[in-house]
């Protein structure tokens, strides 16, 4: 009995000696690294979990299947992040009406207004680099801008933000007829001032092309292979390009409607004005793009590029009656490329675009790392309306009926079918 007792106690001892060494020398690597991967733990120790979503993916789809019940909707892409991460992506209807082709989230609508954003990440960018400044006075760049009392008074973020003195949209109507936007932007001069430079809001496209000229100029480059350098291709912005032949061209592209569904044809007036409204790209780019805006990418856009762009200059009181989403929306303000709000008491940053045949929008809350994009491919304003219910589900208030539709609305889905990991 002795003698067994000893061959346990020697078998034991031996076992302990392996093991020691296994930790001496760090265990099992495979294993070990594994686990780090799986499970990254934080100083208290305890795992690090990505957060369990918050809004509730299986009402947003039912109202998004809703809205496509609309007599003008034919094709919708959507997408969100929320605290960070891609949520949700998911594309509705056809890219022509009554052509069952499918929208997917790799089928190309075009951005219109939501393409200042590009044209003021690639200048603001240039400035980080210190090729320009955004306070030179615009008389310096050479471009072919003329205002009534002259561009020296006006400086590159002037131009960005809207604070021209022009009237809204000026000459809107003759871009659309086929004009010379430098033309148009060189007879300027002889419009009657809504203001003095530098001191009121005033929405341009034409004079926020001025843009396109400052790239080209500083670079020596097209705008459009400029924006491709700097933000399509670092940000892995597949489908991202700028024109019409890059929105034709894509194997899978969303063609204009207008009311009741009507096909029409690709109208390309703002095409003529890029940096204003002449970017195209998947609703995947677009979550890449809004990704960016949140501090994803700061190699590519940094924090104080990102302040930069964000910070509200000039307040956008309306020039015209305004819908309740957009009263919603309060402390509307322009930064340089994009708008600022306030809802709920959070501080929101967004844009919205349309042209003829098509419409998109972006709105995301920075601090919470969460938002919305959407695009679609008909003339009507009310799958904008979709963002405030996604803010309603993310910061747990009261359900508003924002779309306000008239068809009943659709049985959920599937959680699984609804919720995609990655752009």
């Amino acid at each position: 009995m002795r003698r067994g007792t000893w061959l346990v106690v020697l078998v034991v001892l031996i076992l302990v000696a392996v093991a020691v060494g296994l930790a001496l020398r760090g265990g099992p690597v495979q294993r070990t690294d594994a686990v780090a991967i799986a499970a990254p733990r934080a100083a208290t120790g305890q795992p690090l979990m990505a957060p369990a979503a918050v809004v509730d993916y299986q009402q947003l789809d039912a109202r998004l299947k809703a809205l496509m019940q609309e007599p003008d909707m034919v094709g919708l892409a959507v997408g969100t992040i929320e605290a960070g991460q891609v949520r949700f992506v998911r594309a509705y209807g056809e890219t022509l009406a009554q052509s069952k082709d499918p929208v997917t989230p790799d089928t190309v609508f075009r951005w219109a207004s939501l393409s200042k954003s590009i044209a003021s990440a690639v200048v603001v960018g240039l400035a980080a680099e210190g090729k320009l400044s955004l306070d030179a006075p615009l008389a310096t760049l050479g471009t072919t801008l003329a205002l009534p009392g002259g561009t020296r008074a006006i400086t590159v973020a002037d131009v960005l933000s809207h604070r021209l003195g022009l009237p809204h949209n000026a000459w809107d109507d003759r871009l659309e007829a086929g004009e010379d936007p430098r033309m148009l932007r060189a007879s300027f001069a002889t419009l009657k001032p809504e203001c003095p430079p530098a001191t009121c809001y005033a929405y341009q496209n034409i004079a926020y092309d001025t843009a396109t000229e400052v790239v080209e100029r500083v670079t020596g480059r097209d705008y459009a292979t400029v924006a491709r350098a700097r933000l399509f291709v670092p940000l892995g912005m597949d489908h991202a390009t700028i024109g019409r032949q890059g929105l034709e061209s894509a194997a899978s592209w969303a063609r204009p409607h207008r009311h009741n569904k009507v096909s029409t044809t690709v109208n390309d007036s703002y095409y003529r004005v890029p940096a204003a409204g002449g970017v195209n790209s998947s609703i995947r780019d677009l979550l890449r793009w809004m990704g960016a805006q949140m501090g994803d990418a700061p190699a590519v856009l940094s924090p104080a590029s990102l302040d930069m762009m964000h910070r509200s200059r000039v307040p956008t009181p309306p020039h015209r009656r305004r819908g309740a989403m957009d009263r919603a929306l309060a402390d509307p303000a322009y930064g340089l490329g994009w708008r600022t709000y306030r809802y709920a008491g959070h501080a929101l940053v967004g844009h919205r675009g349309s042209v003829d045949g098509y419409g998109s929008l972006i709105l995301f809350d920075p601090a919470a790392r969460s938002g919305i994009v959407m695009l679609w491919n008909s003339n009507t304003a009310m799958p904008a309306r979709a963002q405030l219910e996604f803010f309603d589900l993310l910061y747990g208030l009261p359900r508003t009926d924002w779309l306000a539709l008239s068809a009943p609305p659709a049985p959920p889905a599937r959680a699984d079918a609804e919720v995609q990991t990655a752009p």
